[in-house]
Formats: C-alpha cells, sequence, structure tokens
C-alpha cells in the first residue's frame, strides 16, 4: 500500500508541479516563496488518501497551493498583482513578441485580482470553468462572467 501511495505522489508531482510552481510564482511574485507552498502543497497530499481526490487532484492541489500562497501574502501584509507570466502563444519576431507580451501583462495586470487569476488559470494552465470554480471557491457561472469581462 506504501508503494502505491508513493508512485501516486510521485506521478502528481510530474504532472502539476511545474503548474503549481508558475501558478505560485505569479501569486507571490517571490520564486523561493512559491517553492515553500508547492513543497508544503506535496506534503499536505502525501497525508491525503488517493481514492479521496480520485478525479480531483488537480483542482485539489491548486486549491491548497492558492490558499497557502493567500495565508502568506495575507501574513506579509502584501498583495501584488499577478504579473511576469509568458504568454501561452509565440510569435516569430522575438521583439515583436516581447512588446506585445508587455502590452498585454500590462492590461492584464489592470484588471481586477480575481479576473486576473481566472485569466490564467484558463488560458495558461488550460483548466476547465468547473476546475477554476473549485480553486477559487466561486460558482462556474461566475467564473464565466469573469472571464467574460476579463477578456
Amino acid at each position: 500500500m506504501a508503494a502505491s501511495r508513493e508512485t501516486w505522489v510521485m506521478e502528481a508531482l510530474m504532472r502539476y508541479e511545474a503548474s503549481l510552481m508558475r501558478y505560485a510564482a505569479r501569486m507571490l511574485d517571490d520564486p523561493d516563496l512559491a517553492r515553500d507552498v508547492v513543497q508544503d502543497c506535496f506534503v499536505r497530499l502525501c497525508q491525503q488518501r488517493p481514492e479521496t481526490l480520485d478525479g480531483h487532484l488537480g483542482e485539489w492541489l491548486f486549491t491548497v497551493c492558492r490558499r497557502r500562497a493567500i495565508d502568506h501574502l495575507r501574513r506579509d501584509g502584501r498583495m501584488h498583482r499577478l504579473e511576469g507570466t509568458e504568454p501561452a502563444v509565440k510569435m516569430d519576431d522575438p521583439v515583436e513578441r516581447r512588446g506585445q507580451e508587455e502590452t498585454l501583462l500590462d492590461r492584464v495586470g489592470k484588471l481586477p485580482k480575481l479576473q486576473q487569476e481566472v485569466l490564467l488559470l484558463k488560458f495558461q494552465e488550460g483548466l476547465s470553468y468547473k476546475q477554476i470554480s473549485a480553486i477559487t471557491s466561486t460558482s462556474v457561472g461566475n467564473v464565466g462572467y469573469l472571464l467574460h469581462h476579463a477578456i
């Protein structure tokens, strides 16, 4: 039983670690703190039984990551906008790409925090409305509304 749990955690680590790192780093604007938050997510995962998260592992990990990041932001008394992300679409001309990335990030950075978060979860992480809803504790309809207004 211990070997299967270890395999389950290792598979989750391989599948979700990079996405969780991007997500936490955007929220915290601190790569070292983001690593700590993601590590804490996987430590908490080790305490879970695989069958309790069956089919919802990604949502659970992103929710734990979000809550831990918010805890750090509140504790440190700072809330930063989500910025410094790489867009999913790449262009041929690096100079043009950089200019458009900066423009896009500037515009996204001016949106309310929840709209920023929902946009990035949808378009950078490729999560469904239902998954985003579970992660952000908002309704699926509200996720659609937030995305529509953000876009």
